[in-house]
């Protein structure tokens, strides 16, 4: 039986009053949001009865919202992704590059999340491209996945992109692998002008276009002049872009995209109390370092819940992207020249053909569970068969 604290248990308590204290000022998306994370593996989804081929034991299983802000949904839908993701794996070093927007640029996009976050891909990307493809650094086509964050450790507002990308690429007249240097990819310093100045030039078009909006304290950033004065501090800072050494082999990067592709802005796990003063978690402060690392801090229940509806994506925008080689339709035979021009094998087409089961097995002898009845939504199962009963077995 579960007994660790979740969001969902946050959410079911204080929800109900939040809404009711911040009506009018939470949009539909965020409340369904709140409410599939409520229901989520409750009697409302709906769900089936398993039983043990073996010994008869019996228990309930309710069904997932799926809904990808759902710190307990992730694992599965995070598992699918990375099997298909194995087999586009190469046999080279792999590097971890972020790209991280300045505060002033973050609270522009609050209000304009689809907008602002859809741009940080783009210059994100065609920076990595572009500075990728000149002879003078690799003088190659790369390929990228790319993973939107748009939190810090304390929940705060912080959008940035996470990227993956092969060590190498292939030559512009496509007859060569080039290889990186083994622990340098491409200059960070060269990144970062390249990411500012296409940024700022594609932020001020939508500016000019009208496709920005403001509110309460940036209501003022309408007017052009106004606009152009409260970017002009970041013109002149340095956009900082941070390049990891690369991994230590495929299965290393597996590990890294598992954690990262599917995350949401807190996991269950980070959370440690829950009551009067408010809720408690866990969290990195960056700036130190060893164990001081790891500190605690309580956050009114309020807050919590304001800071985690910060980061609820527009509907239907893509998280995770891909570029370059591993674009879209080209995908698979950009990958296919890869391995040509590397000398590797391609892997076997039906690595991923046979479905796993994901039930766990029996609690009581490891047996086989099988599904003996399904119930819809809001609706209860039936009392447990006899067989069951017989056993001596309750539901969980």
């Amino acid at each position: 039986m579960r007994t660790s604290l979740e969001v969902a248990d946050i959410f079911r308590a204080a929800g109900p009053a939040y809404r009711a204290s911040h009506a009018g000022h939470l949009s539909l998306h965020q409340l369904k949001v709140m409410s599939a994370i409520e229901h989520c593996r409750t009697a409302v989804m709906g769900g089936h009865v398993e039983a043990c081929t073996d010994c008869g034991h019996w228990r309930i299983a309710y069904n997932s919202c799926r809904n990808r802000h759902c710190p307990r949904c992730q694992g599965a839908a995070a598992r699918a992704w990375l099997a298909e993701r194995e087999a586009d794996l190469l046999p080279v070093g792999y590097f971890h590059v972020v790209f991280t927007l300045p505060a002033e640029i973050a609270d522009l996009a609050f209000h304009n999340k689809a907008l602002v976050y859809d741009l940080l891909f783009k210059a994100a990307s065609e920076t990595m491209l572009t500075i990728a493809a000149d002879p003078k650094h690799l003088g190659a086509r790369i390929g990228i996945t790319a993973v939107l964050h748009t939190w810090g450790a304390a929940l705060t507002h912080h959008p940035h992109i996470h990227m993956i990308v092969p060590g190498g690429g292939i030559a512009r007249d496509g007859t060569r692998w080039i290889s990186s240097r083994p622990a340098f990819l491409l200059p960070v310093k060269v990144l970062g002008k390249l990411f500012r100045r296409l940024f700022l030039t594609r932020l001020i078009a939508l500016h000019a276009a009208g496709r920005l909006a403001f509110f309460g304290a940036l209501g003022h950033l309408t007017d052009r002049r106004a606009f152009l004065r409260h970017l002009s501090p970041v013109r002149k800072k340095n956009w900082i872009v941070y390049a990891k050494p690369p991994f230590a082999g495929p299965q290393a990067v597996l590990a890294y995209l598992s954690r990262y592709t599917h995350r949401v802005a807190i996991s269950n796990s980070r959370l440690l109390a829950f009551d009067e003063a408010g809720v408690t978690m866990r969290y990195k402060d960056y700036r130190r370092a060893g164990a001081d690392r790891q500190q605690v801090m309580t956050l009114a229940t309020d807050e919590f819940i304001r800071r985690f509806l910060l980061h609820v994506l527009p509907r239907g925008f893509h998280r995770i992207r891909h570029y370059g080689l591993l674009a879209g339709a080209t995908r698979k035979g950009h990958l296919e020249h890869a391995r040509q021009l590397l000398g590797v094998a391609a892997p076997p087409d039906d690595a991923h053909d046979e479905p796993t089961d994901v039930r766990p097995p029996c609690p009581c002898c490891g047996g086989h569970m099988v599904v003996i009845e399904t119930f819809e939504r809001w609706r209860q199962p039936r009392a447990p068969p006899h067989a069951a009963e017989s056993t001596g077995t309750t539901a969980p």
